[in-house]
């Protein structure tokens, strides 16, 4: 028996990368997968292999119940379209990740307003658009799961001065969103407790190669072996998603390091184990 049976979850960025392995675990768990992204099809976006459309297929090959949803998660209407169209298909949403991001990397200088909206308009933006979509049906069941997706790069680079360190690679923007997202799901976690209601936030401990990643040149290779696998996130998202609520609502953590805690894997690394995480992952 699947650890999400009978569960309907949207997946957000579920075209490639870590938004593609937790869709198709979470599907062969058992869950309804609502995947949802910009790229529909291969060749959508000419930048990055993947879609929606390839990631539900290899769901349904596999045995598991999908569907894709291709939204702009920057516009309000698109977002409530999804939550309905989930629910329309399969019934009450019980879980939510916010995986999906639009990133540029470069320095501030060089950021346009544009850039800096766009961004901000699909990370936390959507994410709270999101949440505020699933949240009155979860607090009518008194139920219901969120994950929210962040990084690493929420960890500042700490006062200067900075005689002879390199600056980060433009990750400022990015950096301060997911810092954002942190936050937010520990005051929402805060809200939604007397409704039963677990929302979580996972970052990978190592960088995890991906068309993305590789694209901006953060990993070297989809092999990089400095990375860790998408299905680290995938399974500490599982976790996230399917344990008791007073086990893990409210934390901000680390792929290895929460599957470390829970007996999930054996070793580990990264992140939240050789190093420590971001503030709020301490509190």
């Amino acid at each position: 028996m699947g650890k999400l049976n009978g569960k309907v979850a949207i997946v957000t960025g579920a075209s490639r990368g870590i938004g593609e392995a937790i869709a198709r675990l979470f599907a062969a768990e058992g869950a309804k997968v609502v995947c949802a992204a910009r790229s529909l099809k291969e060749g959508d976006r000419k930048l990055f292999p993947g879609s929606l459309e390839t990631t539900v297929a290899e769901i349904k090959k596999a045995g598991g119940t999908a569907m894709a949803v291709q939204t702009d998660l920057s516009k309000e209407q698109e977002c409530a379209a999804l939550v309905a169209k989930a629910r329309q298909a399969f019934g009450p949403v019980d879980i939510l990740v916010n995986n999906a991001a639009v990133s540029y990397f470069m320095p501030i200088k060089d950021l346009t307003v544009k850039q800096w909206d766009i961004s901000w308009a699909v990370g936390p933006r959507g994410m709270f658009v999101l949440c505020h979509e699933v949240l009155p049906e979860m607090i009518k069941r008194k139920t219901g799961a969120i994950v929210n997706i962040s990084s690493s790069g929420a960890i500042g680079p700490g006062r200067g001065p900075y005689k002879g360190e390199p600056p980060e690679r433009g990750g400022s923007l990015y950096g301060a969103e997911k810092a954002a997202m942190e936050r937010f799901t520990q005051g929402l976690a805060q809200e939604v407790y007397q409704y039963g209601i677990s929302v979580t936030c996972l970052s990978p401990s190592q960088l995890v190669p991906t068309p993305g990643t590789v694209y901006f040149k953060m990993a070297a290779s989809m092999n990089d072996p400095r990375g860790e696998s998408p299905e680290f996130m995938a399974r500490a998202c599982l976790l996230l998603a399917s344990e008791p609520l007073d086990k893990v609502t409210g934390r901000v953590t680390y792929s290895q390091q929460i599957l470390k805690e829970f007996g999930w894997i054996k070793g580990g690394k990264g992140v939240g184990i050789d190093t420590p995480g971001s503030g709020f992952s301490k509190i």
